[in-house]
């Protein structure tokens, strides 16, 4: 079973900074994808970033500039820095991963989400 688990989420003031971070754990052969996604109340989850294994990275046109993503593939970790926050960044970030846990097969993994609040 392969687990994401998120940390760093909270409360934080417009400019502020905010570091995400989720490590994969449990039996696989390899990740590939890996990056953040959100959904704020009232709308659909949308990809902030992600970064793939061979270290090409996307991200957002709305946070560009601002968030970065990195991510190391010893630790199976993915983290997302996040700069000059605004309060229409608040949303609940999930974590998420493409995982082969079977070979030839990649299935994709969410993480259980974390809390990302920007108000004065």
């Amino acid at each position: 079973q392969v687990q994401l688990v998120e940390s760093g989420g909270g409360l934080v003031q417009p400019g502020g900074s905010l570091r995400l971070s989720c490590a994969a754990s449990g039996r696989f052969f390899g990740i590939y994808a890996m990056g953040w996604y959100r959904q704020a109340p009232g709308k659909q989850r949308e990809l902030v970033a992600v970064s793939t294994s061979g270290g090409s990275t996307r991200s957002a046109d709305s946070v560009k500039g601002r968030f970065t993503i990195s991510r190391d593939n010893v630790k199976n970790t993915v983290a997302l820095q996040m700069n000059s926050l605004k309060p229409e960044d608040t949303a609940v970030y999930y974590c998420n991963a493409g995982v082969s846990v079977v070979l030839g097969t990649v299935d994709n993994y969410w993480g259980q989400g974390t809390q990302v609040t920007v108000s004065s």
